[in-house]
């Protein structure tokens, strides 16, 4: 074989070795449904996603109700739990939700980790795990960041300086997983921020929780995500 001819075939393999996929960084191209259009949604989350405080369902059941009304064989598992943070989602839920086989996954947990004074690597350590964990499902993953919990009637009369701080570093480190791994991301912080503040009923009688009318606005925020998702 000539030089020319040797060098060139050198060149062609490192160009696909460069091209092995060898990279973490995923594109979360799939589809949120199953060819025969049902879409299979499961929801990672805490006492939000459980719909702690709401009488007609929380964001969760919300967003499901519309997807079944443009896709009527979907169905849900909701695997959020009041209390838990993102170790206990790694302990439980996310097997359970691996095992679910959804065509779309909602993540949406961390005010628990934040108000337990969990440190921003550890969380950050946890989310990461839960989202390469649940690759694994090629659903359509839907990530979001944290509510701005200043806004929170329960926290009126605390200094609420450090809280926000912490919650601002907590989202950026939820930013870049979701620029990491591919995955979809809403900014429920800053899309929601100017109406928690300036709207009172959307929180609910505990002061911290949403209202209806907050876990409405909730499903509101997350729905154009969700729509893309599945069509």
């Amino acid at each position: 074989m000539s030089l020319q001819k040797s060098s060139g075939a050198l060149l062609l393999i490192i160009l696909l070795s460069l091209g092995c996929g060898c990279s973490k960084v995923r594109s979360n191209v799939t589809s949120g449904s199953r060819p025969d259009g049902a879409v299979i949604y499961a929801a990672v989350g805490d006492s939000t996603g459980a719909g702690l405080g709401a009488r007609q369902g929380g964001y969760v059941e919300r967003l499901f109700a519309r997807i079944k009304q443009a896709r009527p064989a979907s169905r849900l598992n909701n695997r959020s739990l009041a209390g838990a943070n993102t170790a206990q989602v790694l302990q439980s839920q996310v097997a359970q939700i691996v095992a679910d086989q959804p065509t779309l996954v909602t993540v949406g947990i961390g005010l628990n980790d934040l108000l337990q004074g969990v440190t921003e690597d550890e969380f950050a350590k946890n989310y990461e795990e839960i989202v390469s964990r649940l690759l694994g499902t090629h659903a359509f993953i839907i990530i979001t960041t944290l509510p701005d919990l200043s806004a929170a009637p329960a926290f009126a009369k605390r200094e609420a300086g450090d809280l926000t701080a912490r919650l601002i570093r907590y989202n950026q480190r939820i930013e870049t997983i979701a620029a990491r791994y591919g995955v979809e991301l809403v900014d429920v912080y800053n899309l929601s921020r100017e109406a928690l503040h300036t709207r009172p009923e959307l929180f609910g009688a505990d002061g911290l929780h949403p209202s209806d009318a907050g876990y409405e606005y909730w499903a509101e925020t997350l729905w154009p995500a969700v729509n893309k998702a599945i069509n």
